[in-house]
């Protein structure tokens, strides 16, 4: 009897090993709530991979990614955006000089931040966020003429606290009528 009760205990427990296994992962690919794969999300998603191919491009003003191999923060937006959307099945409205690109974005408050968000100095000058980690940390990217190059810094960095946001204006996301479906 003895032994017939630990050849049951041994089976109950491989068995609960397996069936353990077997669900495990399936677990791991459930979310909570439903996933979406909207266009304006896959557009965001799609932005952190894109602008980390510019990093280290030489600046020039006038510059065009494509065509010179060098960019200046207009065009390096522009590249950007035009890819994401493309992936995402969108289409980027147009190349805007930052003048006309800002005055196509609205502010949007520093807790609610996206990927593709822009980051507005006083003096008009911009950084793209180009991702946002669950802890909250920033990644941007932006052409700086000073240092004639694409450059990529955090919101951890010291000159992010020290500069960035002694001289913010806010935080501006594309309007919604500068992606559209793709035809």
């Amino acid at each position: 009897m003895k032994q017939i009760v630990a050849s049951l205990i041994i089976l109950l427990i491989a068995a609960g090993s397996a069936l353990a296994s077997r669900t495990e992962p399936s677990l791991a690919h459930q979310t909570k709530g439903p996933v979406d794969s909207s266009p304006r999300t896959l557009f965001q998603q799609h932005i952190p991979g894109i602008a980390e191919q510019y990093i280290g491009m030489p600046f020039k003003m006038g510059g065009n990614p494509r065509q010179t191999g060098s960019t200046d923060n207009s065009s390096l937006f522009y590249a950007i955006y035009a890819t994401a959307a493309q992936r995402a099945g969108l289409t980027y409205r147009a190349y805007l000089p930052m003048r006309y690109l800002l005055e196509n974005t609205s502010q949007v408050d520093d807790k609610t931040v996206q990927n593709g968000d822009l980051i507005v100095l006083d003096n008009n000058l911009a950084a793209m966020v180009y991702q946002v980690e669950p802890s909250g940390r920033l990644h941007f990217i932006y052409a700086s003429e000073k240092r004639q190059q694409v450059i990529a810094f955090h919101s951890d960095n010291l000159v992010y606290q020290a500069y960035w946001m002694e001289h913010l204006r806010g935080f501006f996301r594309l309007n919604p009528d500068m992606l559209r479906p793709a035809r």
